[in-house]
C-alpha cells in the first residue's frame, strides 16, 4: 500500500533531488518518493491543501527527509510547524538531510524534533548505502505508535 510506505523529500535543489531518485533505484528502495522544494510547499503537501489534496496520489508520508536551508520556509521552520501540530503530523520520523556540518544545526534541528541528522555524502554510492541504513532502520525496524499505526492502516 502506498500510504504505508510513501517518503516525502522536502529539497530546494533539482541536483539534490535528481541524486536521490537515482539513489532509491541503485539501492531498489520500493518506497516512492514525493519531492517538495521547501518547507511550504511541505506544509501544503501534509494538510492536504491544493495540488496535494488527493490522498491517494499524494498520501500522508511514512518519513520525511528535509534539508535546513531552504526559500520560504526552512527545514528548521517546517520542523518548528510539525511540532504544534496533531500527533499524526507529529509522529511522522523527520530526517534532516543537509549539507551542513555546523554543530549549532545539528544541534537545532535535534531540539526542533529531527530523529536523526545526516550530511549529504559527496558520492552516489555513499548515498545509496545511507539510503539502505535508513530504510534499514527507519522503515524496517523501527516500530510505530498506535496512533501512527491507526493512520497507516486506513
Amino acid at each position: 500500500m502506498i500510504q504505508q510506505s510513501t517518503i516525502l523529500m522536502v529539497e530546494d535543489d533539482p541536483n539534490d533531488v535528481f541524486l536521490m531518485e537515482r539513489a532509491f533505484r541503485k539501492a531498489r528502495l520500493a518506497n516512492p518518493l514525493k519531492v517538495v522544494r521547501d518547507g511550504e510547499e511541505a506544509i501544503s503537501y501534509l494538510l492536504g491543501e491544493g495540488i496535494y489534496s488527493n490522498r491517494e496520489e499524494y498520501p500522508l508520508p511514512l518519513m520525511i527527509l528535509t534539508d535546513l536551508k531552504m526559500p520560504r520556509r526552512s527545514g528548521f521552520e517546517l520542523l518548528e510547524w510539525l511540532a504544534d501540530q496533531e500527533p499524526v503530523l507529529r509522529e511522522i520520523p523527520v530526517i534532516v538531510l543537509t549539507s551542513s556540518k555546523e554543530l549549532p544545526d545539528l544541534e537545532k534541528a535535534k531540539q526542533l524534533g529531527a530523529k536523526s541528522y545526516l550530511v549529504k555524502p559527496g558520492q552516489l554510492e555513499d548515498l545509496v548505502q545511507m539510503m539502505l541504513r535508513l530504510q534499514g532502520f527507519w522503515l524496517l525496524l523501527n516500530r510505530k505508535s498506535e496512533k501512527m499505526a491507526v493512520l497507516v492502516e486506513d
